[in-house]
């Protein structure tokens, strides 16, 4: 399974990338914004360091203006991923440019019907957020496997980014269930590494090896 950062702050992806183990990046406009950064400058800085798909989200609400975007946005590197909205113009765009050869992630996902749809869109990525579908009072890893078993009984090459992860468990859970990728917020990336016993085995090991020393 491949894991993608959800963020646009460039230096906790450049301490990430540094250690080999991010496959991409998916950013929003309120991440963007939360940097304080123009959208182009900065998709293209997190390009320059990764080489995985860079998710980079149209602005716009009609087809016709999401595919100029889109069209504008995948001109900035080769790596990047264009990200279209699960409406109704979000598709008429994504079959608009994934039939020019431009990847397309269709994003804010809540349902199996509509992965179903953006699959037959062509999108190369959908992306179901399991959080936000988690707060409304339903099942988002659920979501996840029904999503996986249409994609399995169609062959659609579409590949399923778990987005809007809350803990490190449905990391775990999306790999278990065969999802292609995660992607992960920063805090929640840096979990993955911890976990109480391994600090524990250390701090043990370390005990005893001193008090091997001093005999």
């Amino acid at each position: 399974m491949k894991l993608f950062l959800d963020t646009a702050d460039l230096v906790i992806i450049q301490k990430y990338a540094a250690w080999g183990l991010v496959d991409g990046v998916t950013t929003n406009p309120s991440l963007i914004a939360k940097e304080g950064m123009d959208l182009e400058k900065r998709v293209k800085e997190i390009a320059s360091i990764i080489h995985g798909p860079i998710s980079a989200e149209v602005l716009s609400t009609e087809a016709k203006d999401m595919i100029e975007e889109g069209r504008r946005y995948a001109k900035w590197a080769s790596n990047i991923c264009i990200k279209c909205p699960m409406t109704p113009n979000g598709l008429l765009a994504a079959q608009t440019l994934s039939k020019e050869g431009i990847a397309v992630n269709v994003t804010l996902v809540f349902s199996a019907a509509q992965a179903l749809l953006a699959a037959k869109a062509g999108a190369a990525f959908v992306s179901p957020f399991v959080g936000r579908v988690d707060d409304a009072g339903q099942d988002g890893m659920e979501l996840i496997s029904e999503i996986i078993e249409i994609y399995k009984n169609y062959q659609f090459k579409t590949e399923i980014i778990v987005a809007s992860i809350r803990s490190p468990r449905q990391v775990a859970l999306s790999a278990i269930m065969g999802a292609h990728v995660c992607t992960i917020p920063p805090d929640i990336y840096g979990k993955l590494f911890r976990h109480p016993l391994t600090d524990q085995g250390i701090k043990k090991f370390l005990d005893d090896w001193s008090k091997a020393k001093k005999k």
